[in-house]
C-alpha cells in the first residue's frame, strides 16, 4: 500500500534477534531453583538430627574405640548383608567414624538436602537419598574390605540427582548464585581425594552414590516443574483460553 502523499514519517525498523538475545530470553524464562526455597525443610533437618544423635549414642557406648566396636555398633561389614545383616545397609548411614566426618558431612547434607528436598518434594528427597545409601552400600560391601560409615554415599546421591536434574531440565531450571556449586564441588572433590589417599575412606560408597542418584535425577520429574511453579505455566494456561 503506497503511503498517503506529504506523509514523511520514516517506516518502522526492522528488528532483527541474535542468538546471543533468545539465549537471554529463554535464561529469563528458566525458574530460578532457590524460588520459594525453605531453609530449613524438615526431612534435611530430621536426618542430620538422627546421624547427630546416632554419633552421641556412639560416643557414649564405646562405639568409635576399634572396629570391632563400630562393627557392633551396626557399621556395613562386607561379608553380612549377604547373611542376613542387610539392615546394616541403612543403620551405616546414620552412624560415623568421628567428629569430623560428622561435621563435614551434615554441612554438606544440609547444602545439598536443602535444594533436593525443595527441587523433589520431602518424601521423594527421603527415597533418592536411601536408595542412593543403599547402592553406594553394595559398591562398598562388594569391593571394600574395611567397616564402612557415613552418610556420605548418600549425600553424593543427592548431588549426582541434582547435577543430572538441572543439566536434564536446563532449558527449564537455573541456578544464579554458582556459590552454592562451589562449595558442593569443593566437598566433593575433597571427599574423593581422601579416598584416593586414606584406606579407611570408601570411596566406592560415594562412585556408588553419585551414579544411583544421577539415574534417578535424569528420569524422576522434580516437583519443583508443577504446573502451579512452572514459568510456563501462564502461557500454557493463555493459551487454553485463545478462541
Amino acid at each position: 500500500m503506497n503511503a498517503p502523499a506529504g506523509d514523511d514519517r520514516e517506516p518502522a525498523a526492522i528488528l532483527q534477534f541474535t542468538a546471543d538475545m533468545l539465549d537471554e530470553a529463554e535464561a529469563d524464562r528458566r525458574l530460578e531453583i532457590k524460588r520459594g526455597m525453605r531453609y530449613f525443610p524438615p526431612i534435611t533437618q530430621a536426618m542430620i538430627a538422627a546421624c547427630c544423635a546416632a554419633f552421641v549414642w556412639q560416643v557414649a557406648s564405646g562405639g568409635l574405640e576399634n572396629p570391632e566396636a563400630l562393627a557392633a555398633s551396626g557399621a556395613l561389614v562386607a561379608a553380612r548383608p549377604g547373611d542376613g545383616e542387610g539392615w546394616r545397609l541403612g543403620s551405616s548411614l546414620s552412624l560415623h567414624g568421628g567428629g569430623d566426618h560428622l561435621l563435614g558431612n551434615m554441612v554438606a547434607l544440609f547444602i545439598v538436602g536443602i535444594a533436593c528436598e525443595h527441587a523433589f518434594g520431602p518424601l521423594t528427597m527421603l527415597g533418592i537419598y536411601l536408595a542412593a545409601g543403599v547402592a553406594g552400600g553394595l559398591a562398598s560391601a562388594a569391593i571394600e574390605p574395611l567397616p564402612t560409615v557415613g552418610a556420605s554415599g548418600a549425600i553424593f546421591g543427592l548431588m549426582g540427582c541434582l547435577i543430572a536434574m538441572l543439566v536434564r531440565r536446563r532449558r527449564l531450571v537455573q541456578v544464579r548464585d554458582g556459590r552454592i556449586a562451589v562449595v558442593v564441588a569443593l566437598w566433593a572433590v575433597w571427599q574423593l581425594v581422601q579416598g584416593f589417599t586414606s584406606p579407611m575412606v570408601a570411596n566406592f560408597a560415594h562412585l556408588g552414590g553419585f551414579v544411583a542418584g544421577g539415574i534417578l535425577g535424569a528420569v524422576l520429574m522434580p516437583r519443583l516443574l508443577a504446573p502451579s511453579n512452572s514459568p510456563l505455566a501462564d502461557d500454557s494456561s493463555a493459551a487454553m483460553n485463545m478462541p
